[in-house]
């Protein structure tokens, strides 16, 4: 559910796999075609940047090698570690641990369970560039299957175990050696292409608001990965901020002299005719086309197909949960809530005590939140705020620092010192696990908000209110108060078309780093 754009990575450059120019042939009917510079490549169009970065930069087919390489020396490491760990934890259990006999039975099993892996992982697009590789919710799904065939093979060849831990322990480890491994190598490469001061050059064709809304979103956050070099406009519009690059028949001569690493389509009304042709025209030049979806393309992922009609039809769901997905995902945050209240026992206590210390009243808040359906219930959170803070809210409104129904104020004069730090990392937030088994709120989903904002919302907002709201969501995990809330609202839109077990357990590993890195949090 990677909605935002990632960097490109150290072993890759943006559009190095489709250098592969295609043979001049007949054109379709449509905007005259521009002619094709077969010798042109890529050149590097960084500035100020160390000479051995550079220079790795420059590798093109050797950096596609070596990020394959690499990648599949982690999983082997990955894949390898699960089974020892699920081993050696058996061992330690039953008190016979023994180094040799664990690596010997590592040894044997790896071979077959690495080879099956790479199978499922090439694929699942796994050793793709960094753009278009998968994350951690292919991962999980891909590991799985691998679990499920090595199962089956063992079974059918008829091979003894005294009991099938080795297979879910091992899978369980298998996803937390595999899925960290791959993410400390895309993370130490974005920073070496941090250092290198690398980005990807884009120009955005569109029309209207589309393009500065599109350009607004690629240039959020500290270390935005593209670069908007300018757009081109399908009708006549006043300065935006960007730098124009002239009409669409211009595309061609913009492409070559800008550099351009990248087209980003952001007009959900652009013409079919000639979007073939820029697609065309935009490969020919060995560049790629990305495009920014609205509503409706989101909408048609989860289309059915409806047959015996002379005109094929595609019925649109309600994106609700129900039958065995609302059981799934029921059972999925009881589960879980129950563990983590558990778990977090100790600092909950902690907090409790630190926020009855701090100051006058009482240690939970009771916020009245609308749920399913509009339904309002009280959402339980640790107490921030003094006492009188709902008072004060009328006078702090010509403050407001966010966008659309949201009411946020980055240095709120009504926060504790206690408060203050709890809203920074989320803390506050954690009673809600109790709303959680309640059966008023799931721990992934579109999050409640307080009466003030719903009243200002707009119709085609209510939507997010078909499903129980969350604790957190795409919301948290996709740059928080930095995002419009048009664009939160759209984030929610995405959720419920694209849920699965899956999507909820990545947001909930995404989050914890998000919260303990504050980021847009206030």
């Amino acid at each position: 559910m990677e909605a935002a754009t990632k960097p490109t990575d150290l072993l890759e450059t943006p559009g190095a796999d489709e250098l592969e120019q295609p043979v001049p042939g007949p054109r379709p009917v449509g905007p005259a075609p521009v002619e094709r510079d077969i010798s042109r490549r890529p050149r590097d169009v960084r500035r100020k940047r160390p000479p051995a970065f550079s220079l790795l930069l420059r590798w093109d087919t050797a950096r596609r090698a070596a990020r394959v390489v690499v990648l599949l020396a982690l999983d082997f490491a990955g894949v390898s570690l699960a089974i020892f760990t699920a081993l050696a934890l058996k061992a330690v259990v039953h008190n016979q641990f023994n180094f040799s006999a664990i690596f010997d039975t590592t040894r044997h099993y790896v071979s077959f369970a690495y080879l099956v892996t790479v199978l499922m992982f090439a694929r699942s697009r796994m050793y793709a560039g960094r753009g278009e590789r998968p994350g951690l919710v292919r991962i999980l799904a891909s590991l799985s299957e691998v679990t499920l065939v090595v199962f089956i093979f063992a079974v059918v060849s008829a091979q003894q175990f005294t009991s099938y831990y080795i297979f879910y322990g091992s899978f369980a480890f298998a996803v937390f050696y595999v899925s960290s491994l791959r993410w400390a190598c895309e993370w130490v490469s974005g920073e070496l292409l941090r250092a290198a001061g690398y980005q990807r050059r884009a120009v955005i064709v569109g029309s209207g608001g589309h393009i500065e809304a599109v350009a607004k979103a690629l240039g959020s956050g500290p270390h935005p990965a593209v670069s908007v070099v300018g757009f081109i406009s399908l009708e006549p519009r006043p300065g935006n901020g960007l730098r124009s690059l002239g009409s669409l028949d211009d595309l061609g001569s913009a492409l070559v002299e800008e550099q351009i690493d990248e087209v980003i389509i952001a007009d959900p009304d652009f013409p079919q005719q000639r979007a073939v042709a820029l697609v065309d025209q935009a490969h020919d030049h060995g560049v790629r086309v990305r495009i920014a979806p609205s509503t409706m393309e989101i909408l048609i992922h989860r289309a059915d197909f409806v047959p015996g009609e002379v005109l094929p039809l595609f019925e649109l769901r309600a994106p609700v949960f129900e039958g065995v997905d609302y059981v799934v995902k029921r059972t999925f945050d009881v589960v879980i809530a129950s563990l983590l209240l558990i778990a977090l026992s100790p600092l909950l206590a902690l907090i409790a005590i630190a926020v009855k210390l701090s100051s006058r009243g009482p240690v939970l808040y009771h916020s009245i939140r609308v749920g399913i359906g509009g339904e309002a219930f009280a959402c339980l959170k640790f107490r921030t705020m003094f006492v009188d803070a709902e008072a004060l809210q009328a006078e702090l409104e010509p403050h407001n620092e966010a966008t659309g129904a949201l009411f946020k104020i980055r240095d709120d004069p009504r926060l504790t010192g206690v408060g203050r730090r709890l809203r920074r990392y989320s803390l506050d937030e954690l009673p809600q696990l109790v709303n959680v088994l309640r059966g008023q709120m799931s721990l992934v989903g579109p999050r409640p908000l307080p009466q003030r904002d719903y009243e200002r919302l707009e119709d085609w907002h209510m939507k997010r209110y078909l499903v129980l709201p969350g604790m957190t969501g795409l919301w948290q995990v996709s740059g928080r108060a930095e995002l419009s809330f048009d664009d939160l609202v759209r984030l929610d839109f995405l959720y419920l078309e694209r849920w699965s077990v899956f999507v909820d357990l990545t947001i909930l590993a995404k989050t914890l780093p998000a919260v303990i890195w504050g980021r847009g949090a206030f």
